[in-house]
């Protein structure tokens, strides 16, 4: 064939209406037309249409290479769309794409948002946490959702998150006839008759101050789930910072205990493994990425350090808290590649001595960090001080 053997076509709620020439073109030409029952009903393809397998999967359209074919989705194919998948899997000239305006073009036509300013997900096959990073006073976000309830389930969850003040505005059939958009707030009653697909615009302006998480690492202790076994706030937010998180970078968290540390490395926008050997502190590992929404990003292992490393991709970067040994430093740094960062805290006097030694070995900074808090003397107060922590910071 002289041109891609595949055309990837977005499509709104007008169905072949509002499509341009050259996406009818394809569709008119089309040997097998892919896509979703409902995408393939828009586009009235009759015999060719061919629905996606439930679970998804793009392998009847790879088995079909060669053919004319095209795939539907919705809108723009490469904002959660299969445009994405399949181009991961053709060469170049395979393949050509066809969008048109999506929901979130769509969505900010309607509200007269600028779509630069307007942080967008997918909720319809993720959990409402994922937005926990990003729900703050004056945000303004635009989530897909799986169905009209979601919308009611989506609107408690806010509640319970502090944000029941949030302007909901709920778009369903964005783009065609049957097109409807209704306000709302989270903290109301929402419409038990809602259409997908549906969209719902979150609108911060009216959230109390303080709302959300910070954006700063080293949030409060309280905010996670843990057994005592937590980098406390100041050191984490110390620990971050000799890090130097740095968007997709891969964290290696050795002995995660609460996985404070692989949690704020996401919320900074890398990826981190977090190995950790006990059961109940992998349980509740699971449950603080699970809380902070960033399940997607950070991924637990039990297992014990150095052995659980050998399989492990590449690192970016590595901590290492309380419980290093000579044995796992002299297995782990072979391992790490070049300009790999490498943090290790200590807090008793070996591995004070073990980081020390370390440092003559093979450089970096070795750092003392001591904290005091106010707390009750007394009537009165003084200072309270914490144990004092080394640092050994440095770069492979």
């Amino acid at each position: 064939m002289d041109k891609p053997w595949l055309t990837i076509i977005g499509l709104t709620e007008d169905g072949l209406p509002g499509l341009p020439d050259a996406s009818r073109e394809a569709l008119a030409t089309a040997d097998l037309v892919f896509g979703g029952p409902r995408h393939l009903a828009l586009a009235r393809v009759a015999d060719k249409g061919r629905p996606w397998p439930v679970p998804f999967d793009i392998a009847p359209v790879l088995a079909a290479r060669g053919r004319r074919v095209v795939v539907l989705t919705s809108g723009d194919p490469f904002w959660h769309g299969a445009g994405g998948t399949l181009a991961a899997h053709l060469a170049p000239d395979e393949w050509v794409a066809i969008p048109i305006a999506g929901v979130v073009a769509l969505a900010c036509a309607r509200l007269g948002w600028r779509a630069e300013d307007v942080v967008t997900l997918g909720l319809h096959a993720a959990p409402f946490t994922r937005l926990r990073p990003h729900l703050a006073r004056g945000c303004r976000i635009i989530a897909t959702l799986r169905d009209g309830a979601a919308v009611a389930t989506l609107a408690e969850w806010l509640r319970g998150q502090g944000a029941g003040s949030a302007r909901l505005t709920v778009l369903e059939r964005l783009g065609g006839p049957a097109e409807r958009i209704r306000r709302t707030h989270a903290g109301d009653i929402q419409p038990d008759d809602i259409a997908a697909p549906v969209a719902i615009a979150i609108d911060g302006a009216d959230l109390p101050r303080g709302t959300g998480i910070g954006t700063v690492p080293g949030r409060p202790d309280d905010g996670f789930t843990h057994s005592g076994q937590i980098t406390k706030f100041p050191i984490r937010a110390m620990t971050l910072a000799a890090l130097g998180p740095r968007p997709g970078a891969l964290l290696w968290d050795v002995g995660g205990g609460s996985g404070a540390i692989s949690v704020e490395w996401a919320l900074a926008g890398g990826r981190a493994i977090c190995i950790e050997p006990r059961d109940d502190r992998i349980s509740l590992i699971r449950a603080n990425i699970d809380d902070f929404g960033v399940g997607h990003l950070v991924t637990p292992v039990q297992g014990h350090a150095p052995q659980a490393l050998s399989d492990l991709p590449e690192p970016d970067a590595v901590f290492v808290g309380g419980g290093g040994s000579a044995a796992l430093f002299d297995a782990l740094w072979p391992m790490l590649p070049t300009g790999a960062r490498l943090v290790a805290n200590g807090v008793t006097l070996e591995t004070e001595s073990l980081l020390s030694a370390l440092s003559a070995r093979h450089g970096g900074d070795l750092t003392r960090i001591e904290i005091a808090r106010a707390a009750p003397l007394g009537g009165m107060r003084g200072w309270q001080l914490a144990r004092p922590v080394v640092q050994w910071a440095v770069t492979a």
